[in-house]
């Protein structure tokens, strides 16, 4: 694996989080390659001041710079972003601070408000941007924008829910174990969300948002999925082949599956950040004899709208500079 090759031109609007250390030049990542290093720093370190406090309530956030990095690597200054599972916004605050419009849905309006807030405080940043959320079930997308953004679309970032309960925000309490907080999506009453729902129902649902985003993109637009497996009882549940499944079903054509680090990168080594349950269920397996492994990445799905209708053709942009540039 290469080295981050330094960055020697103007560090404005980088990747959150790449830096390498305080006192040293950011490093930045080359944009032709598959594997993106998203997680140089924490998520909590990316999100500090760029994000407001309220931010971290929300069980499963995506890493700014995985956003930002498909911003960049897929869109040019001007063009429309969408996230139709937007949850606390961070597709939204991205484009924004890189001088694109987006436009974001979320399903709870716990998490829409904590949206606003964040584009707000982003535009008090000197974000350039235009964003706006908006409240509302995504597998009715198309009823929920105005009819004139059909075919206006460069890009949607998205991520579907790992299920009801994730790990949240754990806190050590002398005598009590391990607190656990911030672990659902609601208080369970609402199961309207995708997350409620088991791997068929979930496919269905994000096959349903990704017909209605079909619809939004300008021909040869693209959609970017991260999503990863995740065990239910032991069991390892292929989200990812699921996100790919609903793609196609919807219309898109698949053209790459790249790597989205939760690790650091050092002297060419990876430097693991699991969460407390993450370690605490790999070494409990392997104390049981299962080769279980610490969550390093994320898959980055990749699709696209076919440039003519009925057409599996790639279109030409999806293929990328290895440099920097966006090949037209």
């Amino acid at each position: 694996m290469p080295e981050p090759t330094p960055n020697t031109g103007d560090d404005a609007g980088r990747d959150p989080g790449q830096g390498q250390g305080r006192g040293q030049r950011p490093a930045v990542w080359p944009q032709g390659l598959s594997v993106w290093a998203t997680a140089q720093s924490t998520g909590p370190v990316q999100r500090r001041g760029r994000y407001v406090p309220q931010s971290v309530t929300h069980p499963a956030r995506m890493l700014p710079a995985i956003a930002a990095h498909a911003v960049r690597s897929y869109t040019r200054p001007g063009d429309l972003v969408l996230d139709p599972m937007c949850g606390i916004g961070t597709t939204l605050v991205e484009a924004v601070h890189l001088g694109r419009d987006a436009v974001g849905v979320e399903y709870e309006s716990r998490w829409s408000d904590i949206a606003d807030a964040n584009v707000v405080h982003a535009h008090r940043q000197g974000a350039t941007g235009r964003a706006s959320v908006v409240r509302g079930d995504a597998t009715r997308i198309t009823s929920l924008l105005p009819a004139a953004l059909a075919g206006q679309v460069s890009l949607v970032v998205t991520s579907p829910p790992y299920g009801p309960t994730v790990h949240g925000l754990v806190r050590p309490q002398a005598g009590a174990g391990v607190h656990k907080s911030d672990n659902t999506y609601n208080d369970g009453t609402d199961k309207g969300n995708l997350a409620y729902r088991d791997l068929p129902g979930l496919a269905d649902g994000f096959t349903e948002i990704l017909a209605g985003c079909a619809t939004l993109l300008k021909p040869g637009g693209i959609v970017v999925v991260t999503a990863r497996p995740w065990r239910k009882r032991g069991e390892l549940v292929d989200l990812p082949s699921a996100v790919i499944g609903a793609g196609v079903a919807a219309g898109l054509v698949p053209v790459e599956r790249c790597v989205a680090l939760l690790a650091a990168v050092r002297g060419g080594r990876l430097i693991a950040r699991p969460s407390f349950f993450q370690l605490s269920a790999v070494r409990k397996a392997r104390q049981a004899g299962v080769p279980m492994h610490l969550i390093a990445h994320e898959d980055v799905l990749v699709l696209a709208k076919p440039l003519r209708s009925g057409s599996s053709r790639e279109p030409k942009h999806a293929h990328r500079d290895p440099g920097n540039g966006v090949v037209a």
